[in-house]
């Protein structure tokens, strides 16, 4: 099993990430810390940790600071950056620290399993040892290249699937196919179209809201709000 410690500031978003990473297989949640100080400890207490899920916008300090410290204190756990921060700076000082991933928030279950499953056939590789050719290095490097959102499929637009995208993530509740038309500016029938996409995906909730009437109405709601 692969040992993972969740860093997060917000204690409802750790226990998000952490139930996510229970469902896939081959990993285990080996505790969760909330601050660069609880994190540092835990990585202290614990007897054996494989990888750090870090959030970058900690209470005392950043993730990268968290990195830093690790890694002078001589703990070799890998680290996967899971954080809102998007700019290019923070990004290229990730790569500089030894960060393996970068997933920005929000992200919905399929985005984290796909990093997930990209580190694991990662650690498979570098687990046979032995010398490599370049074909090798090019597939050891190449683990981690794995998309972070499934490809649209064809005949769906990447503008109109972030418009509905946007819309759910900025919705106070679940939006019908309807309401995310008329924020969207689409037809209904696209709507629905790319609502059913984000369901079948994994990043949007369907339930159904039944009317005195008639057939009851779908609604629409993002997946996670981390």
């Amino acid at each position: 099993m692969i040992e993972v410690l969740v860093v997060d500031d917000d204690v409802r978003v750790a226990r998000v990430n952490a139930a996510y990473i229970e469902k896939v297989p081959g990993f285990r949640v080996a505790g969760q810390a909330h601050s660069a100080a609880e994190a540092l400890g835990r990585l202290e207490a614990l007897t054996r940790l494989d990888l750090v899920l870090l959030d970058h916008y900690l209470p005392d300090g950043t993730g990268l600071e968290v990195v830093r410290e690790m890694r002078r204190r001589g703990h070799q756990a890998d680290v996967i950056m899971v954080t809102a921060a998007r700019d290019v700076s923070t990004v290229q000082a990730a790569m500089r620290q030894g960060a393996l991933q970068y997933l920005v928030k929000p992200f919905a279950f399929v985005g984290l399993r796909a990093k997930l499953e990209a580190y694991a056939e990662l650690r498979r590789t570098l687990d046979g040892g032995g010398e490599a050719e370049q074909a090798e290095v090019d597939r050891i490097f190449g683990a981690l290249s794995a998309p972070s959102e499934p490809q649209l499929p064809k005949g769906h637009s990447p503008t109109t699937a972030e418009l509905v995208r946007q819309s759910l993530m900025n919705a106070d509740g679940p939006l019908s196919a309807q309401e995310i038309a008329e924020r969207t500016g689409v037809s209904r029938q696209t709507a629905q179209r790319y609502l059913k996409l984000l369901e079948r995906t994994g990043r949007a909730t369907l339930t159904l809201k039944y009317g005195d009437a008639g057939r009851p109405e779908h609604r629409y709601a993002w997946a996670t709000r981390i």
